[in-house]
């Protein structure tokens, strides 16, 4: 019995499995979705699980399997941010998303034109024409009306997919079929070309005013402007006008420099992040010392309206033109895994002084409005004439 039980004793005993290598990076990858999952839902919380579980349902339960679930994507993401009650805050597709990009970067292919697809039930009216561009070599003015491209009428409601059709690749041709202003017709064809937008545009007009026209702050703006007012200055400019009109705004950065370059030492912007601590930027004592008037429109938003209503505070530089929107906040466009974009608001910003503009806007000085159909620049710029009648009172 003794024997039996030694040998019992050293009988080898059963061991646990252990995982090969295979089976341990697939038991690692299981633990880390596992947790991960487990800090997607403290993150997402029940609606973000609620979202994420009807995109599942859609894909797997859904009867139409070849459902268009990259559509309906795009117009829950869009209904998403449309729910946060923020007209600012948006959401763009993936294609819309790549041509925002390449705007903000200044550079994009088209024929170079600023239109206004409202003013006008022909077609598009042209507010502006890119010096050098392929429209402008085509002959195209501001102040025309685009009735056609292709052959195709674009009156009426075709004035909302127009653009759409005036852009395409480099290289290829386009035509336009015009309306002036005196009220005949005539047909162009355009080259599209990449083309570079320089953002400002300056000239000097009667009684030496340096005339800068300021279309938006992206990438490169502040060197843009300022290369132009220094070349007005070299040209003897002994006043400035500033044209805001039709700015969509741009970035903080583009907008510091120009405050800086422009105003004399003192606070010049207040930005308020959400995440962080109050900033409050400074101009240094360089300055553009010459008399100035700004011009704005409903279209100016954004660092358009800030650098407006900044240049009144710190230079009392008059603003004419019509009332501006009040925007008051600054977005952060996040590239999303669809290609697509959120574009959230993520601080509020006011003048150096810490006047807001959320809600209320900038009232001009000289509160006037350009007549129906009226190009900027144009014969019929009442709001210009009037700016102009400003500085040089104010010069004499």
């Amino acid at each position: 019995m003794r024997e039996q039980w030694t040998q019992a004793a050293e009988k080898p005993k059963r061991k646990w499995w252990k995982p090969t290598g295979p089976a341990k990076i697939a038991i690692a990858v299981l633990l880390t979705l596992l947790l991960s999952t487990g800090l997607w839902c403290l993150a997402l919380g029940p609606s973000g699980i609620a979202m994420v579980q009807t995109y599942l349902l859609a894909r797997f339960a859904f009867v139409e399997p070849d459902a268009d679930l990259e559509e309906a994507t795009d117009k829950a993401l869009s209904a998403f941010v449309d729910g946060l009650g923020d007209r600012w805050s948006y959401y763009l597709p993936a294609q819309r998303h790549q041509e925002t990009i390449e705007r903000r970067a200044n550079s994009y292919v088209g024929i170079g034109v600023t239109v206004d697809s409202v003013s006008r039930e022909e077609g598009l009216l042209v507010q502006s024409v890119t010096r050098d561009g392929p429209a402008d070599k085509a002959g195209v003015l501001a102040g025309d009306v685009i009735t056609a491209v292709d052959g195709v009428s674009i009156a009426g409601e075709g004035r909302e997919t127009a653009s759409d059709r005036i852009r395409g690749e480099e290289g290829t041709k386009v035509a336009l079929s015009l309306l002036g202003e005196d009220g005949a017709s005539r047909d162009v064809t355009c080259t599209r070309a990449t083309l570079h937008n320089a953002s400002a545009q300056g000239r000097l007009l009667d009684d030496k005013v340096g005339y800068v026209q300021l279309s938006n702050f992206y990438s490169g703006s502040a060197d843009s402007f300022q290369a132009e007012v220094d070349a007005l200055l070299e040209q003897g400019a002994e006043s400035l006008l500033i044209d805001l009109r039709g700015d969509p705004g741009g970035y903080v950065s583009e907008l510091e420099q120009i405050l800086d370059y422009l105003l004399p030492e003192g606070p010049v912007f207040t930005h308020k992040p959400r995440w962080w601590f109050k900033s409050v930027y400074v101009s240094d004592e360089n300055c553009v010392d010459l008399p100035m008037a700004v011009l704005v429109n409903q279209h100016s938003y954004s660092a358009a309206e800030l650098l407006a209503a900044q240049l009144r505070e710190s230079v009392d530089a008059p603003i004419v033109g019509e009332r501006t929107s009040g925007k008051g906040y600054s977005q952060l466009t996040f590239p999303l895994a669809n290609g697509g974009g959120a574009g959230l608001s993520t601080a509020a910003y006011c003048t150096g002084s810490g006047h807001s503009l959320i809600g209320e806007g900038i009232v001009p000085d000289v509160e006037l409005s350009l007549p129906e159909g009226a190009a900027l620049g144009g014969e019929d710029d009442v709001q210009l004439k009037a700016a102009l009648e400003l500085l040089v009172a104010d010069g004499g």
